[in-house]
């Protein structure tokens, strides 16, 4: 008899666990209430990427005239992006469902939860319940965002992330709130398409947990751009004005009134009522209070992957989680293997310019009192940036100096999601920065630069 393998959450960890796991040979089932994806599909990652390479072209087009190309009046139409943005997501949706249908996946449209260890139960939008039998089940069921008590969004003035793509109007005034990864993404796209933004910044610098020469060169982006920039505030209310706008108070005593204003300040797991507890999942709160290296719990025949994990919050990870996740659950792992190792997953930012960083950090090596080698070298020096007419940030790459093996690096710049991969491929495999050196690149291209930081 195959092994009965049902996953709670068709996303990305959902999706990957599945495919693997039918092709090992296990009889899969996936519930799944939405769209299959995920969030990463339907709210999150592609909807906003769709909409920064929109504002993208956009700016293209503005910017013509620099490179000898005269061009009429450019506007940005919300509909016409709104139903390209749901293109794309329906066109993802259907390849997955294709994909699992092709590998004899059992799709189950509703919301799962377990009962015990080895039951799920599959709620249908009938009202109608299913029971499944499992050897194993994995919970991949995301996250969404997260609200603060002094905060109501109403979906039309004050927004979250999810509200965005594109909001039901383009804001004359934005303010954003939280300037992590997901809110200077937003600042980039709604400044790009024209709307005027403030930024409030809880530190002293935008992405906080990026290298300082990182976030300087995107704060000089967002001041070129007209982005303010109000530092050392924590938003704590958002009150409702008269005339329909908003004004956001910190906790300083300043206040910025806008349009609209959107919530980025993180997002919290959707762990509640999906029977976790009642199998026997040892919680703490939302999370896990163990996860071992096969992202099991402490219930042997469950695992989390994905948002709900606690890990990196990123597609790339989840997908990866879901097929070591499959292999474990098919036997493939019983002894010890290479785990994921987060501390090599590459990850980006798609602002413009473009952030990208993968491996040990400048800051942390330093911190740790580590001794490495630092090598950057500027896009204003690579003939295809100037050609690109976009010389704006650098390589940064980071070695050890005795071995030269490659530890690290960032990348701001034009393309900086794609070059990233190469400096991801040399520290996963222990690469020398003399590999990359000696690597014979195409001329003229950005990727010379990765090869200059290396010598």
């Amino acid at each position: 008899m195959p092994l009965r393998f049902v996953i709670i959450g068709g996303g990305p960890a959902g999706v990957a666990a599945a495919t693997y796991a039918a092709r090992l040979g296990a009889e899969v089932t996936v519930i799944e209430r939405d769209v299959l994806g995920g969030a990463a599909n339907l709210w999150d990652c592609i909807p906003s990427k769709a909409m920064i390479a929109t504002g993208a072209t956009f700016n293209q087009v503005d910017e013509a005239g620099s490179m000898g190309v005269d061009v009429a009046d450019a506007s940005v139409h919300l509909d016409s992006v709104r139903q390209r943005i749901e293109a794309i997501t329906t066109s993802l949706a259907k390849s997955n469902r294709t994909l699992l249908e092709s590998q004899h996946v059992n799709l189950v449209e509703g919301t799962g939860r377990l009962v015990d260890p080895h039951t799920v139960v599959a709620s249908l939008a009938d009202g109608t319940e299913v029971t499944i039998e499992a050897d194993a089940v994995l919970v991949s069921t995301g996250s969404r965002p997260r609200i603060p008590e002094w905060a109501e969004p109403d979906g039309e003035r004050l927004l979250t992330t999810r509200d965005a793509y594109p909001p039901p109007e383009l804001p004359e005034h934005l303010v954003v709130i939280g300037s992590g990864v997901t809110g200077v993404e937003f600042v980039h796209m709604f400044s790009s398409l024209g709307s005027r933004v403030t930024l409030i910044v809880s530190r002293q610098q935008v992405l906080p947990q990026k290298d300082p020469e990182v976030a300087a060169v995107l704060e000089e982006d967002f001041l070129a751009r007209g982005v303010h920039l109000l530092k050392g505030a924590r938003a704590v209310g958002v009150d409702r004005n008269d005339d329909a706008s908003l004004t956001v108070r910190c906790d300083d005593g300043r206040v910025v009134t806008g349009s609209h204003a959107l919530l980025a300040i993180g997002s919290i797991p959707n762990t509640e009522g999906v029977g976790l507890v009642e199998a026997g999942v040892a919680m703490d709160g939302l999370w896990p209070k163990q996860l071992d290296h096969h992202l099991r719990t402490n219930v042997p025949t469950v695992y989390l992957a994905g948002d709900v994990s606690g890990k990196l919050p990123l597609a790339s990870v989840a997908s990866m989680q879901g097929k070591k996740i499959a292999e474990h659950v098919m036997g493939l792992h019983i002894v010890e293997h290479r785990h994921l190792d987060y501390d090599k997953a590459a990850s980006a930012i798609f602002t413009e310019p473009e952030i990208a960083d993968v491996g040990l950090a400048e800051a942390d090596a330093f911190a740790e009192g580590r001794k490495v080698r630092v090598t950057k070298v500027p896009f204003a020096t690579t003939a295809k940036a100037l050609i690109n007419n976009d010389a704006r940030g650098f390589v940064k790459i980071i070695s050890d100096p005795a071995t030269g093996v490659v530890l690290g690096g960032s990348i701001v710049g034009r393309h900086a999601a794609e070059l990233i991969s190469v400096l991801a491929v040399a520290v996963t495999a222990g690469l020398r920065v003399s590999d990359l050196a000696d690597s014979l690149l195409v001329h003229p291209a950005l990727a010379e630069a990765l090869a200059e930081a290396a010598e």
